[in-house]
């Protein structure tokens, strides 16, 4: 197992820029390449890896080659070195400290989750507002009160913050965590948020997602619409 490091110690010029579409791809093939690794398979062909992951083998081999790997031709790509590889790529040999704020129905959730640590994730700290919730214990994590936001993320050296909060104080609270250092941000907060350029925010809107596979659903409905299908 390659040792966890922190971003600061990655060599100058090491990191790589990835196509946005490629990072996504990425991603599936570590969850099969990680899959095959338990199952103890220890070399898998690109068309293998491709139907696993649900994408097209000439995605694969594109991909792939980013990273520079190539395979092997009558064998494939070496399971256990190509799951190393991506992981590097994606930083997953890092060290990544997540603060959840918001310990509501989806903080909680997402603290219970044991998929994150098998993932390079390990979650430090939950925090919320409400007086009723603080000091209580959701899975190992004791919630702190969020009027601590900096001192906590100081503390466990949390260098991911998860937001799982009302549209109504959710700009408020990045401010803080950006404020705090933190520039890496997930928001499931149903509002746009504003950070600064240096700061990489992801938001997931599952309302949002909903709806766009809803307008797909009512396509397929329709005759003669089925061809225009998401990846057909």
């Amino acid at each position: 197992m390659i040792p966890a490091q922190t971003p600061e110690d990655r060599p100058a010029g090491q990191a790589r820029q990835l196509p946005p579409a490629t990072v996504s791809r990425l991603t599936l093939y570590l969850r099969t390449l990680n899959a095959l690794l338990a199952d103890g398979v220890e070399n898998v062909s690109s068309d293998a890896l491709a139907e696993s992951a649900g994408v097209g083998s000439a995605n694969v081999r594109k991909d792939l080659s980013h990273l520079g790997s190539y395979g092997t031709r009558g064998v494939g790509y070496d399971v256990a070195n190509l799951s190393r590889q991506i992981a590097q790529a994606l930083g997953l040999t890092h060290e990544w400290r997540v603060a959840i704020v918001g310990a509501g129905n989806l903080g909680r959730a997402l603290a219970r989750y044991a998929g994150f640590e098998s993932r390079g994730f390990d979650v430090v700290a939950l925090l919320d507002a409400d007086q009723m919730v603080i000091g209580t214990e959701i899975g190992w994590l004791r919630v702190s009160d969020v009027a601590n936001l900096e001192s906590v993320l100081e503390s466990t050296r949390a260098n991911m913050v998860v937001l799982a909060l009302p549209a109504q104080v959710a700009q408020s609270v990045c401010d803080r965590v950006v404020e705090a250092g933190v520039h890496s941000i997930l928001s499931f907060a149903p509002v746009a948020l504003s950070v600064p350029e240096h700061v990489n925010l992801r938001k997931v809107d599952m309302a949002t997602e909903l709806q766009i596979l809803a307008y797909h659903a009512q396509r397929l409905q329709e005759p003669g619409l089925e061809r225009d299908r998401p990846g057909a």
